[in-house]
């Protein structure tokens, strides 16, 4: 399994855009994450960022590093978000690889926290996340707010 960032090999983009778009996006929403990931690709910004596991030449998982996930605390920043590895490929590290992928490239790009919104109790704090408080999102939801 490798891990490929979008903005380092864009070659990836097509193919990764429609598989965050199929787990993560619905109607109102593919626009928007197709917008996001093309624009990462040439911004001149660090964020956002966006990268895929494969597993030789298939998808298995993916994730985001951006400037706001949808959460109350806008002051807060870099949000790991859209993580995500494929139900039979689960419990084989992948998960864990690609938040730390993304922690590590976070630190070189210059920053000193990532923070995620979760309602995942137990899963992120096995990689080194706590828990730091609640924020709340545009539709109403509160969710658990963690930094690494």
């Amino acid at each position: 399994m490798i891990i490929i960032s979008l903005r380092e090999q864009p070659e990836y983009a097509p193919e990764a855009i429609a598989y965050i778009q199929e787990k993560w996006a619905n109607e109102d929403s593919m626009a928007l994450y197709q917008d996001c990931i093309q624009s990462s690709l040439v911004s001149s910004s660090t964020l956002p960022q966006w990268y895929i596991a494969l597993d030789r030449s298939r998808i298995v998982g993916c994730v985001g590093l951006i400037t706001n996930d949808f959460i109350s605390r806008m002051d807060l920043w870099p949000w790991l978000c859209a993580l995500y590895v494929e139900e039979a490929d689960r419990n084989k590290g992948i998960g864990q690889s690609l938040v730390n992928y993304v922690v590590k490239d976070a630190i070189k790009l210059g920053y000193d926290q990532v923070y995620l919104c979760t309602d995942h109790v137990g899963y992120y704090e096995k990689f080194g996340f706590e828990y730091i408080g609640d924020g709340y999102h545009p539709w109403g939801e509160k969710s658990r707010i963690y930094q690494i």
